[in-house]
């Protein structure tokens, strides 16, 4: 679209002209966020089901999540940068009509090899549309108190949408098929999208010009890509196998080299400026070990309540439940208002400890253990941690972001989630597994071997959350009590 008709179009819903209409596009734009976080879930659910009706083998129905994986993890720093310089409504809604597209290439999928390839496209859409969200929050409610309010919706969306994705899988794959957990995102990104394009105001860009760093483009997303396939493949091939430590050596290197090439290029893919601030650099750290340790309760936990509890993938949903409802109001409701009052660092060191006594809790679950005594106290507790350390945490992140390089902020931030999700995930998942083994070759009954592997991962996973406790006490700096800076402040006092 030419400047000419850019200008020419015009703007009778943009959210800088009303209230009402900002917030309404706020709304719309966690819906299409919503739908990506629902669905890393909403498919596991369903795993079975697809394992029967197209043949999967054991190994190769683990490419129908890690193909998204991949794709997604790998491009959402790529994706957020893309944002700034092509402007982030623009990658928004192309993301969104990939994603909603490849749904529907998953739903009408005749062949293994289809879905695979169709769950990969969609984590190029989940990638382009998740990873701007944040910059155009910050972007649209400059006002500390806003920002705070309109990133506690946000927080809510990224905390809570994996719980509700494993209630809505869990109806729609026992009452109809598993068809639908991708034909259901069929009318939500066409309502998002008509939606969006109507209330979300366009931001032109930096235009590549800025950014177009080529060689550092291949070596993040390469980078990116291989790190994640082989922490994904951990649990088949082990920490210490000559090919996950090779294939770590060489992630790694691709990813130092990236680093080198920002240091140097002449228009950066990704200005290291945005790392000078310690609470952007600090939050980031918090989150990997926070998310890394969270995963614990949703993965080993709803493991606990199938295989030794015998749940069911609705009961596991519905488990889950009270604690979504406590991030929901949280993050929605008195997140903004103690962030204002405390300031992020002071709301968020308290919630990590809620955090690690959460997942204490679940380190004492017995074999045979009941939702109201065992499960609920320990979901609740770590609800509350979740629905109140994830706002300011996002907070923070975005803390060090000028308006020009806040979708690449807002694409870290996801890709800090998703980079410690995976790590976590592969570790505590390793971790239970080889002393459930090693219980079981000791005679001991299966449930007890289970139950105690997924208690060593809890603890853990405690520990982890504990590493980012420490981080948030020593690396992140007080900000007012009043809220944060406007975005970009902080930057400049940075670069001054």
């Amino acid at each position: 679209m030419t400047d000419a008709a850019t200008a020419a179009m015009p703007a009778p819903h943009d959210p800088a002209t009303g209230d009402r209409s900002r917030w309404i596009a706020l709304y719309v734009l966690c819906t299409g966020v919503l739908m990506i976080v629902l669905d890393s879930t909403i498919v596991n659910v369903a795993l079975p089901s697809i394992q029967d009706d197209l043949g999967f083998s054991q190994s190769g129905l683990a490419w129908v999540v890690n193909a998204y994986l991949i794709a997604f993890g790998g491009l959402l720093l790529l994706a957020g940068r893309l944002g700034d310089l092509l402007g982030r409504r623009r990658v928004f809604l192309a993301g969104l009509a990939i994603f909603t597209l490849a749904s529907l290439a998953c739903a009408l999928s005749p062949a293994q090899g289809v879905l695979v390839g169709a769950r990969f496209i969609q984590g190029i859409g989940g990638a382009l549309t998740s990873s701007v969200v944040l910059g155009m929050i910050v972007t649209m409610f400059p006002d500390p108190r806003e920002q705070a309010k309109a990133i506690g919706v946000f927080g809510f969306v990224a905390a809570g949408g994996g719980a509700l994705g494993l209630i809505v899988g869990g109806v729609l794959t026992d009452a109809i098929s598993w068809h639908w957990i991708f034909l259901v995102n069929l009318p939500i990104g066409a309502a998002t999208g008509y939606l969006a394009r109507r209330l979300v105001h366009e931001d032109a860009g930096l235009g590549l010009a800025e950014g177009a760093d080529v060689p550092g483009t291949v070596l993040i997303v390469s980078g990116l890509m291989l790190f994640v396939f082989t922490i994904l493949q951990v649990e088949q091939q082990g920490w210490g196998s000559a090919r996950t430590l090779g294939s770590l050596a060489v992630a790694f290197a691709l990813l130092g080299g990236f680093v080198a090439r920002q240091s140097h290029a002449t228009n950066p893919l990704m200005p290291l400026r945005l790392f000078r601030s310690r609470n952007v650099s600090g939050a980031n750290l918090v989150m990997i070990f926070t998310v890394a340790g969270l995963f614990t309760q949703f993965f080993l936990g709803a493991l606990y309540m199938q295989r030794v509890l015998d749940y069911n993938p609705l009961q596991v949903g519905l488990a889950f439940f009270p604690s979504t409802a406590v991030v929901a109001f949280l993050s929605l409701r008195t997140s903004e208002r103690l962030v204002m009052r405390f300031g992020a660092r002071g709301v968020l060191i308290p919630t990590l400890v809620c955090l690690v006594g959460g997942l204490l809790l679940f380190a004492r679950t017995p074999a045979d253990g009941s939702f109201v005594v065992d499960i609920l106290p320990a979901t609740m507790l770590t609800g509350i941690g979740a629905g109140l350390a994830f706002p300011p945490l996002m907070t923070l992140a975005m803390s060090g972001a000028t308006p020009s390089d806040s979708g690449l902020a807002s694409g870290l931030i996801n890709t800090t989630v998703q980079v410690g999700g995976a790590v976590g995930l592969a570790l505590l998942a390793t971790l239970a597994a080889e002393r459930t083994s090693r219980l079981k070759d000791d005679g001991v009954v299966e449930k007890l071997a289970l139950n105690s592997g997924y208690h060593l991962g809890y603890v853990v996973g405690a520990g982890l959350v504990g590493v980012a406790l420490l981080v948030a006490i020593f690396v992140l700096q007080a900000a007012p009590a009043y809220g944060h800076a406007p975005a970009g402040a902080e930057a400049e006092a940075a670069g001054a």
